[in-house]
Parts: structure tokens; sequence; C-alpha cells
């Protein structure tokens, strides 16, 4: 119907009037709030760029914690940080990590005291990564102690120059031996498997404002593509995620070892926001809404990744003052 149309139609018939003014000021409210949700998408999403953001912790679960202290402290040069027992439940944990928790990315270790929660690694979680000074003396100490060396200290097939090596632990964890020079950031990487790069990389970006800090690299002879990402510029000096896609796998076991990755945020409220939008597009599920903890009162949300990997983001000044009462 025209505009003259509507203006005879109206004068002829009031009602008719009112109904097409509803009309139209429905349109404008929908309008208008349509303009709002992507003024507000466009805003969170950009905050996140600029949050202040840190890889906090990592935790996994082990079977003997003694010996997996043991291993990690005499032979990977990582200090016990803290460590605790809870009979009533029925287990232990323990942090390491190459320096104070404040500061540093850690790892946390849960111990289970029954058969029923026995450890099962499967096949999700690729490794970790290490660098180090001295790679070749932390593998000849591995050695002579039983551990096991899946990959001797050298370069890569091709031709790089970097010197890596790969040793498991006494749970089966593998761990990537890198070497460099000093880092802030001993404790570099976690590696997970994923079926979809791009996905997984436009997914981590988005949601949690990292950085993609080398292309993708595409490894054809050995069957795999991996992809790094971090905050800051430099992967050297940094933790960082390694996604790698292995060619022809379409299935991978989940296990019950890798739990999740914990990352610093000044404002869990915004990152859920952040994280809800891009798991409406990409996929992922937020399973924890945001919102302090009970007793302790830090505040949390909690996500799963396009592939089922967990990431907990926890609110900056109340992970210190948590730990402070440790």
């Amino acid at each position: 119907m025209d505009f003259e149309r509507s203006l005879w139609t109206a004068d002829e018939d009031p009602s008719f009037f009112h109904q097409q003014l509803l009309i139209y000021l429905f349109i404008c409210l929908i309008g208008s709030s349509m303009e709002a949700r992507t003024a507000l998408h466009e805003d969170v999403l950009e905050w996140v760029k600029k949050d202040s953001r840190r890889f906090l912790r990592v935790n996994i679960k082990v079977d003997d914690l003694d010996y997996t202290i043991k291993f990690y402290t005499e032979f990977l040069g990582m200090k016990v940080l803290s460590r605790k027992h809870f009979p009533e439940e029925k287990y232990s944990n323990a942090v390491v990590g190459f320096g104070p928790q404040e500061t540093h990315f850690v790892i946390g270790l849960t111990s289970h005291h029954n058969e029923a929660d026995k450890l099962e690694l499967g096949t999700t979680f690729n490794h970790f990564g290490i660098a180090t000074q001295d790679i070749y003396n932390i593998v000849e100490k591995i050695r002579a102690n039983g551990g096991v060396i899946t990959r001797e200290p050298g370069p890569i097939a091709t031709g790089g120059t970097s010197i890596f090596a790969f040793v498991k632990d006494p749970n089966g964890y593998t761990f990537e031996l890198l070497q460099r020079p000093p880092t802030p950031e001993p404790l570099c990487q976690i590696c997970l498997n994923v079926f979809d790069m791009d996905r997984s990389i436009e997914f981590y970006s988005k949601s949690l404002g990292m950085n993609l800090l080398l292309p993708k690299f595409n490894a054809t002879e050995e069957q795999y593509t991996l992809a790094m990402l971090g905050y800051g510029s430099n992967f050297t000096e940094t933790t960082i995620i390694e996604l790698k896609y292995n060619y022809n796998v379409t299935q991978y076991t989940r296990g019950n070892g890798y739990a999740q990755v914990a990352i610093g945020t000044n404002d869990v409220y915004k990152s859920a926001a952040a994280v809800e939008l891009v798991t409406k597009e990409l996929g992922g599920k937020i399973i924890r809404p945001p919102g302090p903890i009970p007793k302790i009162k830090t505040k949390i949300t909690a996500f799963l990744d396009t592939d089922g990997f967990q990431t907990v983001l926890v609110d900056n000044q109340d992970y210190l003052k948590e730990l402070k009462k440790q």
C-alpha cells in the first residue's frame, strides 16, 4: 500500500490510522533493539582485545602424586608451590611451576585415593611445552632414571634450527622440551587436538582475545597442521595454546586427565558476554554463568570450546586475593 493510499484510508477509518501508527512504532522499537544488540556485540568483543589477560593455571589428574612431583621438580626443574590433602573427600592436590602463582603459569595436580577415579588420559589433549637452556642434560637425566624419551633432541626433519625433544611423565602426559634462551614463562605451551583449525582459531581469537602468533604451519608429510595463539606478540616469551589438526583423524577419546586451563580477566561478566556471543556463532557453550564461587567469593565463569575443552576465566583481583590467603 503506497503512502497516499495509507492517508486516504486513515481519513476514512481512524482505527486504521492507529493500527498503522502502532505497527510503525513497533518497527522502530525492533530496529532500535537490533542496533543496540549490534553495538553491544561489537563493544564487548572489542573490549576482550583490550582486557588484561594471563594464563594462570592448567589442571590435570595424576595417579601417584609423590612420584609426579618428584619427576616435575627433579627432572623438569619446577618447584612445589602448594600442597593439600582432603582425606574426607579422598583426594590430594599440589601446584607446581617455575615461579610464584602470582606471576607464572602453573600446573595443578590432583590425585584421587580410590580406584573408581583412576586416571584415563584419552587422546584429545596432546602435550605441554617447556622452554629450557639445557635440553640435552634434561633428557639424559630422564633416561638415566628410567624415563620415556619419545623423540631425541634435535632439529625438525625439514631443516629447521629449533632443537626440541619429547618425553613422557610417569602418568603418560607428553612434554615437549624446547631449547631456548631464558624466558619469563618456561611452562610455555599446551597443545590441544582440534577437528576444524580455522573455526578453532576464530573461536580463541574472538572469545578470548588471543593473537595468532604464528601463521598456520602445514606439515604435509607428517599429516598435521599447527597454529599458535596467545597474548602479546612474541611466542617465545609467553604461554601459548598450540592447536593441532591431524589429517584423517575423525575421533578422539576424551579421558579424564586434562581438566581445564584458567585465564585471568578484569571482568568475568563482560568476558562471559563475549563468549556467549561467539558460541552462538561458532559453537561451544557456557557451563558456568559468571559470578562468585560460594564461600570463597572468587568470581569466575567457565565454558567449553568448539572441541569440548574447558576454559575457566577468573577475576584477576580475586585470584590474587585468594592466593594471599594460602
